[in-house]
């Protein structure tokens, strides 16, 4: 989230933040969005019923065209995915469609993977199974611990996260048989794919 707050500050993702929504009213990101002066909110889960319709309720409060979630460990419903369709992007922290789920890190480390990294993808029904935006590879080492895998894949996810968005809010993508497809001829398939 701080990487999207800080690329739209300095003029590299031409786009607004509406608001930030947390279900901890004591979330470090909430101070940090405060921080660059976007409005946040907090809803409280009661049960995922409540909890997706109030989500709708604030993000159509504050006129939100798109959704980008951000640590968001919760899985959203399907009003909540059908009241943005093909407007809500999750960035998740493995090569999908491989280690879905909560861990994606230590998954990959005990499957013994020699690459991992991330995937922007589309929000969907189906738990990290959305249409693929763009991915980012990193080799893994024998060294390798989840902390160190985490921290090198993390740096990726604050770059092709703020350029997922970009392609979205500039209607560079479409969506054709379940497969993210670009939409201006001027643009390299090969940015939807970074390996450092």
């Amino acid at each position: 989230m701080v990487a999207i707050l800080n690329n739209i500050k300095s003029g590299k993702l031409d786009c607004d933040a509406a608001v930030v929504i947390s279900d901890n009213k004591d979330a470090a990101g909430l101070k940090k969005a405060a921080e660059f002066g976007v409005p946040v909110r907090t809803v409280e889960f009661k049960n995922k019923k409540q909890f997706n319709n109030e989500l709708i309720e604030l993000l159509n409060q504050f006129n939100v065209d798109y959704v980008a979630l951000a640590g968001f460990m919760r899985v959203v419903s399907h009003e909540f995915v059908s009241a943005f369709e093909n407007r809500i992007l999750n960035i998740h922290p493995a090569l999908l469609p491989s280690f879905k789920g909560l861990e994606a890190q230590t998954q990959a480390l005990n499957a013994g993977v020699k690459i991992a990294g991330c995937t922007v993808h589309f929000v969907t029904d189906d738990l990290d199974g959305g249409p693929i935006i763009m991915q980012a590879a990193v080799p893994v080492s024998s060294s390798d611990t989840c902390k160190s895998l985490s921290e090198r894949i993390l740096k990726l996810e604050h770059i092709i996260y703020s350029r997922a968005i970009e392609l979205l809010i500039k209607d560079k993508l479409e969506i054709k048989s379940g497969r993210v497809m670009i939409k201006d001829e001027n643009i390299d398939p090969e940015q939807f794919i970074i390996v450092p």
